[in-house]
């Protein structure tokens, strides 16, 4: 597993994460949470100052949606 990024807010309302990246990462990639929580799933869609975008750069703030509560600080994993 790669580390591609960090948890840096969540908003719980409408269960969107701000993911740091640490990597490139795209839509349709399988991902993995670990830290508050421990769960996988699929980016399915991303967002830069409120753009859709396919692919967030090595350094981008993202948020995304998330299929559980995340946490500030959670890392985030590419799964190969």
């Amino acid at each position: 597993m790669t580390k591609v990024g960090e948890i840096i807010h969540y908003y719980d309302k409408i269960g969107v994460a701000v993911i740091k990246t640490l990597a490139d990462l795209k839509v349709g990639a399988k991902i993995k949470f670990s830290g508050s929580t421990d769960f996988s799933q699929t980016v399915s869609s991303m967002q830069v100052n409120h753009q859709n975008i396919d692919i967030a750069k090595n350094g981008d703030e993202a948020g995304l949606k998330v299929d559980q509560p995340v946490k500030p600080g959670d890392e985030v994993f590419l799964l190969e």
